[in-house]
């Protein structure tokens, strides 16, 4: 029986100008949609599980059209709520050399910033599923959502479903403080946690050492995050990628895991990037497939970041590669030729 996989969260409407464009350049957008936890129930789809997307869309056609384009992945729709009055807007302008990427919100009043309890059903959604994914910028929407958030990592627990968080701190969309103080509550129900440096530091105050603006990165630095949020949380498991910026089209990646006891570390990718958007989401999808499949934490890794590696090579938020050709990266077949 294929394994069953909730995410929970914000899809957004992407424009993007074409060509690596500007904003003030650019007279087309190309229209993309996507979201942390959206992006990483299509990653999981396409690995073969059964993935279960929740959130709530307005009832027009552009909600409409952001429910199809992840339903047409094979990604499970029928929990996800509609009304409201708008689907949350984003511009991401793509960087290249050493022009960095530039993002623009307009998110304000969607739909699921002011979804409500009522809206949705987590005894019913929570049925026979193994693991429960949600982000830092879902319960950062809203005041609400704060509180649905919490009350649905209860629900996942008291269904002894693995719960997992990717922190990814917004200062956009709410304080440090505030960020602080409603991810502690959360940490009670999960058991594995993303996080990089930066998101670290900014909500717990967690720090590790790197300069994270200065092209490198201190491993053994973030050796003592992953400790300091295991031993504060009582978590399972703690990971990151880490990106190393050259520049904003060539990046150094790599991931690196704790458990507690066992630390490891994956192959170190060079990648020319093609769309930097969802590589962390594509982390999380491959770790969670190497979770609920039983690999171990060294295969897990190595999978993660074959699987974030590979999608910044592609356009769009969605990773669309399969677990053959994440596993053939992983083996170390990294040369590229085509395939004939």
């Amino acid at each position: 029986m294929s394994k069953k996989v909730v995410t929970f969260g914000e899809i957004m409407l992407r424009l993007t100008p074409p060509n690596h464009e500007r904003f003030i350049q650019a007279d087309t957008f190309n229209v993309i949609y996507g979201g942390g936890e959206a992006n990483t129930a299509v990653s999981l789809a396409n690995y073969g599980l059964d993935a279960r997307f929740v959130t709530k869309l307005p009832d027009n056609p552009i909600g409409q059209a952001a429910l199809n384009e992840i339903r047409r992945f094979g990604v499970d729709t029928n929990y996800i709520a509609r009304g409201g009055d708008r689907l949350g807007i984003y511009y991401c302008e793509n960087g290249a050399s050493q022009r960095p990427s530039n993002v623009v919100y307009d998110r304000a009043y969607s739909a699921i910033a002011e979804a409500e309890s009522a809206d949705f059903d987590w005894e019913e959604i929570f049925a026979d599923v193994d693991w429960f994914h949600y982000t830092g910028i879902t319960p950062a929407l809203s005041e609400q959502m704060s509180d649905v958030t919490l009350e649905a990592v209860k629900a996942a627990k008291k269904h002894g479903v693995k719960v997992s968080c990717d922190l990814n701190y917004r200062a956009k969309l709410w304080s440090r403080e505030r960020a602080g103080q409603v991810m502690e509550g959360l940490m009670e129900y999960t058991d594995v946690v993303i996080a990089n440096e930066e998101d670290a530091e900014m909500v717990f105050d967690i720090k590790s050492g790197s300069d994270i603006t200065g092209g490198d990165l201190n491993v053994e630095g973030y050796k003592d995050v992953a400790k300091q949020l295991i031993d504060r949380f009582d978590l399972e498991l703690v990971g990151s990628h880490l990106r190393i910026s050259h520049s904003a089209s060539n990046n150094g990646w790599l991931v690196i895991l704790f458990d507690g006891e066992n630390f490891v570390q994956s192959t170190k990718y060079e990648i020319t990037i093609i769309d930097r958007v969802g590589g962390g989401d594509s982390f999380a999808g491959g770790l969670i497939y190497s979770l609920v499949t039983g690999k171990g934490l060294q295969e897990a890794a190595e999978f993660g970041a074959a699987a974030s590696a590979l999608k910044q090579s592609i356009p769009g938020d969605f990773n669309h590669v399969s677990v053959k050709e994440v596993e053939t990266l992983a083996g170390g077949n990294a040369s590229g030729r085509v395939k004939r």
